[in-house]
């Protein structure tokens, strides 16, 4: 009965790695088709015949590094910066009380449910007040804190034991040293889980880049997918080429640290 229950989980894991794998993997072998080949009926899953003409494109007839730069400096900085905020957020929200903390919690909680579609015109204003549009700065500076980034730290932070806090604060460490020194080396998992989290969500923004961004040689790698389209013809398989080149580093990302992302996630700070 046991082996018959593990296949069966096996199976069932089996079947949802195939319907959630296969558009990547659809998205792979046209990118190795011609036009003609994609747009013909009846279709076929491998190609008739493996062609590289798509990635040549992307990599020589448009500046795809230059996107790349934009799309790994702004997701990059964005995630140091709300890795920090969180746990700082997390640390105070957990560890500290002073007047109205509940009402503030609360508050920051209700952001995470506000959709961003709703925030983005208030946010475009800003931006366009502080004369950073069309910059990494527009890209960096909105997404600087996060709600659950915060939430997530101070679920872990709440279970650091307080009499491993106060006896450093009685050997006479500050409250930095203590941040850094007990307080980010206990919540790592919720770090990694975040950073992963933060990463993946900035690296595959299209909608707000696409409203703060103009010129060509700022865009990020998914605002960039346009470049291979137009209003009379799009090449399918250089926009396939392109989209397989923008998804591999997010999966590269997760495989490498799927643990640390998993525990983080699934612990939410109890233990």
């Amino acid at each position: 009965m046991k082996k018959a229950v593990k296949a069966g989980k096996i199976l069932i894991l089996s079947l949802a790695f195939l319907v959630v794998a296969f558009p990547f993997f659809w998205c792979l072998m046209l990118s190795f088709k011609s036009n003609a080949e994609i747009m013909s009926i009846p279709t076929t899953f491998f190609p008739s015949k493996w062609i590289l003409s798509g990635y040549e494109k992307v990599l020589t007839e448009a500046p795809f590094l230059r996107w790349l730069w934009n799309s790994i400096f702004s997701s990059v900085t964005t995630t140091a910066i709300v890795a920090l905020t969180s746990c700082l957020g997390g640390y105070i929200f957990g560890k500290f009380k002073f007047r109205g903390k509940n009402a503030l919690f609360v508050c920051v909680l209700a952001t995470m449910m506000v959709p961003f579609q709703v925030t983005m015109i208030p946010t475009y204003l800003i931006c366009s007040k502080l004369h950073i549009l069309n910059s990494m700065s527009a890209l960096i500076i909105p997404y600087m804190v996060s709600g659950f980034g915060i939430f997530l730290c101070r679920q872990f932070v709440e279970n650091i034991p307080n009499e491993v806090l106060e006896a450093a604060r009685i050997d006479g460490a500050g409250e930095w040293r203590i941040f850094f020194g007990i307080v980010i080396q206990s919540i790592k998992p919720a770090i990694a889980a975040l950073c992963i989290f933060i990463f993946m969500g900035r690296w595959n923004d299209y909608l707000w880049p696409l409203v703060a961004l103009i010129d060509e040689e700022k865009m990020t790698l998914p605002l960039a997918l346009n470049f291979f389209n137009s209003s009379l013809l799009t090449d399918y398989c250089t926009s396939m080429s392109a989209s397989v080149l923008v998804m591999i580093p997010i999966i590269v990302i997760y495989f490498l640290f799927q643990k640390q992302f998993v525990e983080g996630i699934t612990m939410t700070g109890i233990k």
